[in-house]
């Protein structure tokens, strides 16, 4: 069919913005309507019936009957077993075996994951100590100190620094371009939007030591945050103005420490092979989360992943609960530091004040005689050092880290469990962060538990504790349910959470063991479960990246869209952790932008970040955008698109920036990344 010849269409931002909000509206549509496609689906037009069931193909052996297509049990493992697939994974696992590349993903301690760590070395605080990072990275007050100024004088040194860094970067670059149809001039939308079900914190002032990382990509790649057009004649498709290691690089204020863990992360999610354990380390930081923005923890997280959660996301469930209970970020984030015995602590106090008196009498440390009487006290420092049994981390233990809000526990219960970690605490927590117990401070008396007796004496009462919940049969449905949940639907089936049950009380609690049994279960392969997960944004960021083949020479960028999204990472304030079910995610306002994100990755204008749509689709379809938007089809939704998605796509192929068409000339080039954009932010790729 000739190609038509169409009058050009003056872009300007309005229609720019009407045309990714209605194509938003629509997906926000499909996806509401439809959150679960696959138990909507028709089940005789979609089923092969037991008698009629073809041979299981060869790369299939080994698992569970299923009616999924071989195609589809591959892309499913992909998507719910990793971060999605990357351009030719399918083939690869077709050639190898699904159940092989399951085994090999249950034990991939001796991958080769060489090509990420060196991507992972460019962030030198994910191997430093907290208290290296406190020395290097100090608070605006500690480094004011050192530099013998004001911390007012501190904070503009540093705001003046970022400030040169960004303008010598546009300076490089020269004047942006007018903004790209992806974000409007003007629009002032926060960098990290809220969940319908408040889970998300309220972005914070705008400094560099409280700015959230996505607020970060602004100063350090400038341009990021509204996305200017950056694809001019001085500056190639996917450049980012300037040098961005080298902006980077010159930020010394503490809130470096989570950027670089945040883009680790995203670095991970994409690059690594162990894509299984990602997921879980994902799954298990959201089960323990800590607030990065609370006091200290901006220096601990670090070490709590590294040290506490990445050791332990495939073994014992036990030795990751002792892990997370001893690491001073959750020491610090349910304040159990402070927790001490009330009886005790009046003790001390009582000691400390005949120790001054004594000295204020008899003479100072040296014999130097001090004035007698001494001042009298001040009454906010004695308030001050008012302390007593804090429940917080007790009442967590129990409701989110293992029995689960209906584990049969009471409000006793939650007091008995404090009194049993009085005494965990932080040794010089500004200075060397280390869990340190201190005998002093516990409780040393009978405590009661669950009708269990708890007395075995010091740091072994809370050990006791962590050995009682980790065995308790509730805390074994619970995590199996939550596995359950995040792995195959928001609702699993009563019947795979009891097998996953039986698994971890028979394996002591062996996460591995769990996981295998899920992914060995029929209900794990059925259609009910197919793309019935709405990907959560940092899911969503990451599958797209990985499903263009991006190289990200810097991840910032996609951090930051995944805040806008609505999940800054590591930026979740209640240590419920973001939700794992669609209604958290799916609203009007996240789907546009996720649609705005999938334009961008694939219109190759993310800062750091370069995508190659032609060479991706090989199609030779320049001039027939019905044929570019098939093979993208193809190749990033496995072919499978619902006549609904498929319509509205087709309705946009003849806009004309999709088909780059002049005033009164042909059809000669199609816009291939805007297309690859469009079908990423279709409902089929929001769901995995």
């Amino acid at each position: 069919m000739a190609a038509p010849t169409l009058r050009r269409k003056h872009s300007s931002a309005g229609r720019d913005v009407i045309f990714t909000a209605l194509a938003g509206l629509i997906c926000a549509g499909l996806i509401s309507l439809t959150p679960y496609l696959a138990q909507g689906r028709d089940s005789g037009a979609t089923r092969d019936s037991q008698k009629d069931r073809p041979a299981q193909p060869a790369s299939l052996k080994g698992l569970p009957p299923t009616d999924l297509t071989e195609g589809e049990a591959i892309v499913h493992a992909l998507n719910r077993l990793g971060y999605g697939p990357r351009p030719g994974d399918v083939q690869r696992v077709k050639e190898m075996g699904l159940a092989k590349w399951i085994d090999r993903q249950l034990h991939s301690e001796s991958f080769n994951d060489s090509a990420l760590e060196a991507r992972l070395s460019r962030f030198p605080t994910l191997g430093m100590s907290s208290e290296a990072l406190v020395q290097k990275f100090p608070p605006p007050q500690v480094a004011a100190r050192r530099e013998g100024i004001s911390p007012q004088e501190y904070r503009k040194e540093q705001q003046e620094k970022l400030q040169a860094a960004r303008q010598a970067a546009e300076a490089q670059q020269g004047q942006m371009p007018e903004q790209m149809s992806g974000q409007p001039d003007g629009d002032s939308q926060p960098s990290g939007n809220s969940q319908q079900n408040g889970n998300n914190v309220p972005p914070q002032a705008s400094s560099p030591q409280t700015m959230a990382p996505d607020e970060l990509a602004e100063i350090l790649l400038p341009g990021a945050k509204n996305f200017k057009n950056q694809n001019g004649p001085a500056n190639p498709p996917g450049n980012p103005p300037g040098n961005p290691m080298m902006n980077y690089e010159q930020l010394q204020t503490p809130q470096r420490v989570i950027a670089e863990l945040a883009m680790a992360k995203m670095d991970r999610a994409v690059y690594s092979e162990k894509q299984l354990y990602e997921q879980m380390v994902d799954f298990w930081f959201n089960h323990f989360n800590v607030f990065a923005g609370k006091g200290a923890d901006r220096w601990l997280l670090t070490s709590y992943e590294r040290d506490a959660i990445r050791p332990h996301a495939m073994g014992k469930f036990r030795n990751l609960l002792e892990a997370t209970a001893k690491s001073p970020a959750m020491l610090f984030f349910l304040d159990n530091w402070q927790s001490v015995d009330p009886k005790a602590w009046a003790r001390l106090q009582q000691e400390q004040a005949a120790r001054r008196a004594y000295r204020a009498r008899f003479g100072g440390r040296f014999g130097v005689p001090r004035p007698f009487p001494p001042p009298p006290a001040n009454p906010n420092q004695a308030k001050r050092q008012e302390r007593g049994l804090n429940e917080n981390y007790g009442r967590e233990l129990m409701e989110l880290h293992t029995l689960g809000v209906d584990g049969g526990y009471s409000q006793q219960d939650v007091i008995e469990v404090a009194r049993c970690f009085t005494g965990w605490t932080i040794r010089q927590p500004q200075r060397d962060p280390q869990f340190w117990f201190s005998d002093r401070l516990h409780d040393p008396n009978p405590k009661m538990v669950l009708g269990h007796k708890i007395n075995a004496g010091a740091m072994r009462d809370g050990e006791e504790v962590l050995d009682l919940l980790a065995r308790d049969p509730h805390t074994a449905h619970h995590l199996s349910l939550e596995i359950a949940r995040h792995f195959v639907s928001d609702h699993p089936p009563d019947a795979l959470v009891e097998r996953m049950t039986r698994t971890y009380e028979s394996s002591d609690g062996d996460i591995r063991a769990v996981l295998h049994t899920m992914i060995y279960s029929p209900e794990f392969w059925s259609h009910d479960a197919y793309r019935a997960k709405i990907k959560t944004p940092f899911e969503l960021v990451a599958s797209a990246a990985r499903a263009v083949g991006a190289e990200i020479d810097l991840p910032l960028a996609l951090v930051q869209w995944t805040g806008r999204i609505g999940e800054p990472l590591y930026q979740c304030q209640p240590p419920t952790g973001y939700a794992d079910k669609a209604d958290a995610w799916v609203n009007t306002g996240a789907l546009l932008n996720r649609l705005n994100y999938s334009l961008a990755l694939a219109g190759n204008r993310l800062p750091g970040v370069r995508t190659d749509i032609p060479g991706l689709l090989a199609g030779d379809g320049s001039a027939q955008p019905e044929a570019v938007l098939e093979r993208a089809i193809a190749v990033l939704l496995s072919g499978e698109a619902s006549p609904q998605t498929r319509e509205t796509l087709e309705k946009q192929m003849n806009d004309p920036r999709v088909l780059q068409a002049s005033l009164d000339d042909p059809i000669t080039k199609v816009n291939e990344g805007m297309i690859a954009g469009l079908v990423l932010g279709a409902p089929e790729f929001q769901r995995r």
